[in-house]
């Protein structure tokens, strides 16, 4: 049985506790006998963890991946060259103009499957976000004051996170910035990327990094008018290292796997953009606006400090199939996320 929007009704997880109990003492699987669907996370969360805790699998759903809108099997992202030459077999070929017109609309399902206006889309949806979900929560108390730390995350996607700077723009204490990120990240608006830490090294940088879910709403918290002003702006690197960051969480989220992801920053500003460590393995891999970017591995040297195998780097960049760069690294079209 599949229920929606089951938190406007919390009364019925307990009737549910009792038929999953009463099912598994008889010697029944009870796996996916009910399956549970809402939009307001966090009574969903606070009515299950107190009523189904232990009985309860929990799968974090985003915006449609480019994958799932092109039809295309789910997948996690895997670094490897073998999983990336399989990878580039079947995709879509885009060029630079297509990925931004994918960047600028974002892929919340209404916006993929009907002609609703964008802009009406997103208005309505912050609208909703901000007076249903937000509205509740005892942290959070103006709500403008919200509204405005929302458009500040939002142009700073991409960046390194830094409450002191939220809460002097926006006006509010460094734990009041510190809890409402937390709301955001909670309830899937944002994802906090962890720098990658050893203790072979004091040289690391610490602070995490921030990027939107979904690149429609941050291009419409931003006010970006069109793919094209965005496509040539002074955020274009940003918006498209957010893009190829969420398509690689999401892949993650699809297949219910937690997501395992870093970036790498010293104190001499060397940084690698995305960083997937697997056992004894490190994987580098860089985002370029460019179709055949000139040095971009120049910082995939600085991973051999940590005595690890450093496998082949991906230049995820606007070229049109796999290409080697050398024989360390390759550049990879981003289409094929």
């Amino acid at each position: 049985m599949l229920i929606d929007e089951f938190q406007r009704e919390p009364s019925i997880l307990l009737e549910m506790k009792k038929i999953i109990d009463m099912k598994a003492l008889e010697g029944e699987d009870t796996s996916g006998m009910f399956w549970l669907t809402g939009s307001q996370k966090f009574k969903m969360m606070k009515n299950v963890s107190e009523s189904l805790a232990g009985r309860v699998a929990i799968f974090d759903m985003s915006s449609l991946s480019m994958g799932e809108i092109e039809g295309r099997p789910p997948y996690i992202f895997d670094p490897s060259l073998d999983a990336i030459k399989k990878r580039c077999r079947d995709y879509k070929k885009k060029d630079i103009h297509q990925i931004y017109e994918l960047i600028f609309r974002g892929g919340m399902p209404k916006l993929c499957t009907t002609d609703i206006d964008r802009d009406m889309y997103y208005m309505n949806y912050i609208n909703t976000y901000i007076e249903r979900d937000i509205k509740d929560l005892a942290q959070v108390g103006k709500l403008n004051e919200f509204y405005d730390f929302l458009v500040y995350m939002a142009a700073r996607t991409g960046q390194e996170l830094k409450y002191e700077d939220i809460a002097s723009t926006i006006g509010v204490s460094a734990p009041t910035a510190k809890a409402w990120v937390g709301i955001l990240e909670r309830s899937g608006i944002i994802f906090i990327l962890k720098p990658y830490y050893s203790n072979i090294t004091k040289r690391l940088v610490k602070t995490p990094k921030v990027y939107f879910m979904d690149t429609g709403l941050a291009a419409y918290l931003c006010r970006w008018p069109s793919a094209e002003t965005l496509e040539v702006g002074a955020m274009d690197g940003a918006f498209l290292e957010t893009y190829v960051v969420s398509e690689i969480v999401k892949s993650y989220y699809n297949m219910g796997k937690p997501v395992d992801l870093f970036y790498y920053r010293d104190i001499d500003r060397k940084e690698i953009d995305l960083l997937i460590v697997k056992g004894d393995k490190m994987y580098p891999i860089e985002v370029k606006k460019g179709k055949q970017p000139v040095k971009p591995d120049k910082n995939f040297s600085v991973l051999k400090q940590f005595k690890m195998e450093v496998e082949p780097g991906i230049i995820l960049c606007m070229t049109d199939e796999l290409i080697p760069y050398n024989r360390e690294s390759w550049y990879v079209p981003i289409a094929m996320l």
